[in-house]
């Protein structure tokens, strides 16, 4: 498509920040995907709302199943969920959270692993604080939705050491799985070795493996939003520092593993898993506009005609 046929940026694309609006329109001048054009998208701030919320939802779903498993057990005898699906369970919820909405803010679920983004330079600090912040309030939210629904459990639903091991070694553990873990999102959201939702399974599989051999030792959160939400909420804070030190100073040596392998940052495709891209990749339209199905298939002829008049009115580019 010819820059005669393009026709004048939308008002969308006007109150972009200058460098996305600048190569929004440069692209559609040529002709480029939208696919291409939107990929400055995750810089967009009016969407910051929606990564916060996605952030406290995905991290309430998370604790649901984490801390509920242990009090529906205390609940009903303590034989209700077997244990390998104590620690399966949150793992196949990671899974599914990072699938139906990672684009939107790229599904961090934990304080540490925000951290280990931005210390990559692949997240921006400004957000770091909003992005903890919901995910501490929706680990609260869920503990207090079970407290309300079941009851509270005395310890039930808390990561604590195993018996007769020391919060010293609670926190050394939790360090090492954390280490592991991180090392696995920043591997699987890096340059030509991003893989997109398949993350989900490399990220899914590794919490419950992690989960089925290290749990016993120190209950293999990996999380202080999964284990210092329900612990204010529960007012017990046994050996809380494990599960807040061990974590953070895990995803601090997952990114200077991350540089030793694979040098600085993540390139751009760990920039879009870090940051989202809300669904900008694939969506010709900005986020909110409504694309009603129509009542029946239009003829070939129709609708190229279609795309020609909307091409000619500046309506962007070919899907990409």
């Amino acid at each position: 498509m010819s820059s005669s046929q393009a026709g004048p940026p939308d008002a969308g694309a006007l109150r972009l920040p200058p460098i996305a609006r600048d190569a929004t329109v440069a692209l559609r001048s040529i002709g480029e995907p939208n696919s291409v054009a939107r990929r400055f998208d995750f810089w967009d701030g009016r969407y910051e709302w929606r990564r916060v919320f996605s952030e406290a939802l995905g991290t309430f779903f998370l604790v649901l199943v984490a801390v509920g498993g242990g009090m529906v057990n205390a609940r009903f005898g303590g034989h209700a969920i077997g244990s390998a699906a104590l620690v399966v369970a949150p793992a196949l919820m990671v899974m599914a959270i990072i699938l139906f909405m990672g684009a939107v803010s790229g599904a961090h679920l934990n304080p540490a692993v925000s951290l280990a983004f931005a210390l990559r330079g692949n997240f921006p600090w400004r957000r770091v604080p909003a992005y903890i912040v919901a995910q501490f309030a929706g680990a609260v939210l869920a503990t207090l939705l079970l407290w309300a629904l079941i009851g509270k459990q005395g310890h039930a639903g808390l990561t604590l050491p195993g018996p007769g091991i020391s919060t010293v070694t609670a926190m050394l553990w939790e360090l090492v799985l954390t280490v592991g873990l991180v090392s696995t999102i920043l591997g699987t959201a890096s340059g030509a070795q991003q893989v997109g939702a398949f993350a989900a399974i490399g990220v899914g599989s590794y919490i419950a493996l992690a989960g089925l051999w290290g749990s016993p030792v120190s209950g293999a959160s990996m999380n202080p939003a999964r284990s210092l939400g329900p612990a204010l909420v529960l007012g017990d804070w046994t050996s809380w520092w494990a599960y807040l030190v061990g974590p953070a100073a895990g995803g601090l040596i997952a990114v200077g593993i991350a540089y030793v392998l694979r040098g600085p940052g993540g390139g751009t495709r760990g920039t879009e898993a870090a940051q989202g891209t809300l669904g900008t990749l694939w969506q010709p339209g900005r986020i909110g506009q409504p694309m009603p199905a129509p009542d029946q298939p239009e003829a070939p002829g129709k609708r190229q005609a279609g795309a020609e008049r909307e091409r000619g009115a500046g309506g962007g580019g070919r899907r990409g």
